[in-house]
């Protein structure tokens, strides 16, 4: 195994010697003893680590640090000060140094730093690596960032997700995107828009369950002037804005069973009626619906129309989970890195070892979208120059991804009781849920809206549970 580079300044020969002689066994060392003989190896070369002095005779390492880090290779630089100088070597931080030391030197504390250095360094490169990656698989989907989150990934089930998008795209086929909260059915939405050759701009999103049933149908097909109380004006409906282009319907399994009927009429005809009117209006739309509920069973309880379940389901797209793709993690991990940081203002930061295995290892019930908020949170809460396990939101501070019982933020959900395990119902499956319902309400100060999204689901399908577990005899 070839040993990591390491350049050696300072003024005083004996420092210089004793420092290879302590270190040459784990590094392969270099020495100089001004700024010039430095700059000439760091340019001849391929130095990893530049351990020099802060006051050389003649130069400052200060301007030897500006130089280094000015290379098409820059080294990772730690500064050696003596004690009373420490404010120059905090700036010298500030200005792009990794660490420092104080004089009189600990060689073992030297080593230790330098190791760490090292592996920095290491990640840094695997950082560069995974943005080629990223940029790579970018290039190769040719889509925006709209469907980057989503469509990223080396795992045998986002590549079939590719090639799906990809085939389907550029046809009239209306399509259907199941899967779990947070996989990223909208991102996937979005890509088969952009691939269809449709105008870029004409994707309409609508949230089916943000909708009561009659505000729904006037969203959806629009309205005639005095078609109900307060239509005060004719309203152009959603259909008719994305004539030519797409409409993406989002948990299409909330809809009433009147719509259901005028939307089976939409791909059946083509033509839409709005709310007052008999007139048909002729409309050129690609449907692209998505559902975190399982239409079949939905369809078996006559909750859902066959026939349009039929007509929705031409191609159907299953998005995998997070936890099921785990090879992607650091990809889409690397990925909203690098967003959030412009986004702050920050440097692009590598991720410690620690948190590289616990983001590899958490099973990620709330998905992609539970990835991007933990890896945004690491980011604007790190002002170091890596970013940690501690960084991280609480539940991944331990070493199974459960919230550690007893700390000072992390809240208990379930109280263990060891002599009446089941006296209250404790393992009641439904007496759980309302429990999880009723603390997520809190949570919110009753806005159900809020809580249904905590939750994840639909703010109709909230009030339907809470509806049947408070008349369950067994809750």
């Amino acid at each position: 195994m070839t040993s990591a580079t390491l350049l050696i300044v300072d003024d005083e020969k004996s420092t210089r010697d004793g420092l290879r002689m302590a270190l040459e066994d784990r590094f392969d060392c270099y020495v100089a003893a001004d700024i010039k003989q430095a700059i000439g190896l760091l340019k001849s070369e391929p130095i990893d680590l530049l351990l020099t002095d802060l006051r050389l005779a003649g130069d400052s390492g200060m301007d030897l640090l500006d130089q280094a880090l000015a290379l098409p290779r820059p080294p990772v630089a730690i500064m050696m000060t003596a004690y009373g100088s420490v404010d120059t070597a905090v700036e010298a931080m500030r200005r792009g140094a990794w660490n420092f030391v104080t004089k009189p030197l600990n060689l073992d504390e030297v080593e230790l730093l330098l190791n760490r250095a090292l592996r920095s360094r290491s990640l840094e490169k695997d950082n560069v690596r995974l943005e080629h990656e990223v940029q790579d698989l970018r290039e190769k989907s040719g889509t925006s960032k709209h469907g980057l989150e989503s469509l990223i990934g080396k795992s045998p089930a986002m590549q079939h997700i590719g090639d799906l998008v990809s085939q389907v795209a550029p046809t009239r086929a209306t399509v259907l995107i199941e899967g779990e909260s947070g996989t990223g059915k909208e991102l996937v939405a979005h890509a088969i828009h952009q691939l269809s050759g449709r105008p870029a701009d004409k994707l309409l999103v609508v949230n089916c369950a943000a909708l009561s049933p009659q505000l729904l149908e006037s969203e959806l097909f629009g309205h005639e002037k005095g078609a109900f109380t307060g239509a005060t004006q004719k309203r152009i409906g959603r259909f008719e804005q994305a004539d030519g282009g797409t409409i993406f319907l989002d948990e299409i399994g909330e809809i009433d069973q009147a719509t259901q009927v005028k939307l089976l009429r939409v791909l059946g005809e083509r033509t839409i009626e709005r709310v007052g009117s008999n007139t048909p209006v002729n409309v050129d739309v690609r449907v692209i619906t998505a559902t975190n509920q399982n239409l079949r069973s939905l369809v078996s309880k006559g909750e859902f129309r066959e026939d349009l379940f039929f007509r929705l389901n031409v191609v159907r797209v299953l998005m995998p989970t997070l936890r099921a793709r785990s090879e992607d993690v650091i990809l889409l991990s690397q990925a909203f890195l690098r967003e959030f940081s412009l986004e702050n203002n920050k440097e692009i930061k590598p991720l410690s070892d620690q948190a590289l295995a616990q983001l590899r290892s958490y099973p990620w019930p709330g998905n992609v979208r539970e990835l991007r908020t933990a890896i945004e949170h690491g980011v604007v809460m790190s002002n170091d120059p890596i970013i940690g396990i501690h960084h991280l939101p609480y539940f991944l501070n331990t070493a199974d991804g459960a919230p550690s019982t007893g700390a000072p933020d992390t809240p208990q959900i379930f109280e263990k009781k060891e002599n009446s395990l089941a006296s209250e119902g404790e393992f009641n499956l439904h007496a759980l849920e309302l429990r999880t319902i009723q603390r997520a309400l809190q949570h919110t100060d009753d806005n159900r809206t809020d809580a249904a999204q905590l939750l994840g689901i639909s703010r109709r399908t909230l009030q339907r549970k809470l509806k049947e577990l408070q008349n369950d005899p067994q809750v």
